[in-house]
């Protein structure tokens, strides 16, 4: 295939001009044009703005240009694979990253986890759960798509103290003394979702659901939760081989340390 993306699988055309500000823009990059061009048809049915690449440098390029809302992304593309297209973007951006791969292996769907995405979707996969994913991401972070219903979005609970921490659940920001720490969007509601209620313990199940909106149907999905719960400890915890803020109940889930100052604290300016 030479030439790039036609305009049918970018998506865009002449009536795109007036709308496109108002829906959520997705990056689809996948290296065989027939998946291209039914997730293009798929997505702009479901409201979305669709552009597309075939490689992974001509991901980095549309991605600069588009500034898309989520990027699904195929791992095995030519020139740069999906893996190295999501380190990249992760130097950047948080901006939401779902995986496709033929790999079946867990040991590949932790790796692409790792770096920073937001879910892992093995092929062959339904049309049908990957727009269900997206959505779920994209109601999370705010983003919708033009077919949404418009709704009121959460201003969270203000300003706590955790531990060294002060995280903002309006600005979705932590620090710890002057330093900001980036957190993913993802990362950010799995902190907010252990710690809305301290001490209690939250089953790994009820975060797979909370957080990416699908119940467990298979052990690997289950390593999504284990796989972000290591990248937050990773961020947040002095040492996380002996964590303090975020403990494993084993066999169930994880519980946030009830901390004597986890308290509300004034809010700067």
């Amino acid at each position: 295939m030479t030439g790039g993306p036609s305009q049918l699988e970018t998506g865009q055309g002449p009536e795109d001009a007036g709308t496109a500000s108002t829906k959520a823009t997705l990056l689809v990059v996948d290296d065989e044009p027939a998946v291209r061009r039914v997730l293009v048809m798929r997505l702009q049915l479901a409201g979305y703005r669709v552009v597309c690449a075939e490689d992974g440098e001509q991901a980095l390029e549309v991605f600069s240009r588009e500034s898309p809302d989520l990027v699904v992304l195929d791992v095995m593309l030519p020139k740069l694979d999906g893996f190295a297209v999501c380190r990249r973007l992760r130097a950047e951006s948080c901006v939401p990253i779902i995986f496709l791969s033929a790999l079946e292996a867990i040991s590949e769907r932790v790796a692409g986890l790792d770096l920073g995405a937001d879910d892992y979707l093995p092929k062959p996969f339904s049309p049908k759960e990957l727009e269900a994913r997206i959505a779920t991401i994209l109601r999370r972070v705010g983003r919708g798509s033009a077919n949404a219903e418009p709704r009121e979005l959460p201003t969270g609970q203000g300003v706590v103290r955790v531990g060294e921490l002060v995280v903002d659940t309006n600005r979705r920001q932590v620090t710890r003394g002057s330093e900001r720490i980036a957190l993913t969007y993802t990362e950010f509601s799995l902190l907010e979702l252990l710690f809305r209620e301290p001490g209690r313990v939250v089953p790994r199940a009820e975060i797979l659901e909370q957080l990416w909106g699908y119940p467990p149907r298979r052990a690997a999905d289950l390593r999504v939760v284990d796989v972000y719960v290591a990248r937050l400890r990773g961020k947040l915890e002095p040492d996380p081989r002996n964590p303090e803020l975020i403990l494993t109940v084993r066999g169930i889930g994880y519980s946030s340390q009830r901390m004597g100052d986890n308290a509300p604290v004034a809010a700067a300016g």
